[in-house]
């Protein structure tokens, strides 16, 4: 746990450091801890060093896990070995995979955000889910901004379009979009993309599209997020910095 703690307050370090020099608050940026792969002691770990919001990338692993670790710090039944608990804050779970129409009613029971909505089938699944349970359920668009064929993520022409269908759903909220650049050695070459996403964010805010927030940029991995920050970033997801080499 101590390696997770001192990796965690490093990366926060760099955050706020990094949004400080370019003018920006630390408080605006929103750290995801990407937790696909961990186990639910090493998640567990995780929550009591101070991470509060995970990211998953795959249904049926998260699922396993959401629920494994609700009945430790929810229900706390006696089979469980409280010195595992040091901490009563409830983790917040965030989707951040590929995610089909197909698993959009698991998906709206067990996450806050679902950063992965690229398509008007996908929004309309989530909002007949979303309406079964009386949830209003935060989303993100997710833009293929590398325009890589084995990204997912709408083409960014297309965004506009999608956001103005989306307004429409009325158990959907609309909060910002999602994007990831091809994957390169060198931070500062991801930097065009994240560009391009923050301007495909501003042309979309400046339309006034209603009850469409397009506040949140979620941006930014291991290897890259503080170049994310400076672009404009309020969400990064990352992983290995936190959680070390899978």
């Amino acid at each position: 746990m101590d390696n997770i703690r001192e990796r965690l307050k490093d990366v926060k370090d760099e955050i706020s450091e990094t949004a400080i020099k370019f003018g920006r608050n630390p408080e605006e940026i929103t750290l995801i801890a990407v937790s696909k792969k961990k186990s639910v002691e090493t998640i567990i770990n995780a929550i009591n060093s101070g991470i509060e919001i995970l990211g998953e990338n795959y249904i049926q692993e998260a699922v396993e896990k959401i629920e494994a670790i609700n009945q430790i710090f929810v229900e706390q039944p006696n089979n469980i070995d409280r010195n595992l608990i040091t901490t009563d804050k409830k983790a917040i779970w965030h989707f951040i995979g590929h995610l089909q129409s197909n698993k959009a009613k698991i998906a709206v029971k067990y996450f806050d955000l679902i950063h992965t909505v690229d398509s008007l089938k996908l929004a309309q699944e989530i909002d007949r889910q979303a309406e079964k349970i009386g949830k209003i359920q935060n989303i993100l668009i997710q833009i293929n901004i590398s325009e890589e064929e084995t990204k997912s993520g709408t083409d960014a022409e297309d965004a506009i379009c999608l956001a103005e269908s989306i307004s429409h759903l009325k158990h959907v909220s609309l909060k910002g979009l999602m994007g990831m650049p091809p994957f390169f050695d060198a931070p500062e070459m991801a930097r065009p993309y994240f560009r391009k996403l923050a301007k495909i964010k501003d042309v979309i805010k400046r339309k006034a599209i209603p009850k469409i927030f397009m506040e949140e940029l979620s941006m930014g991995m291991s290897g890259d997020f503080k170049v994310a920050i400076e672009e404009g970033a309020t969400m990064v997801r990352i992983g290995t910095s936190i959680f070390g080499s899978r």
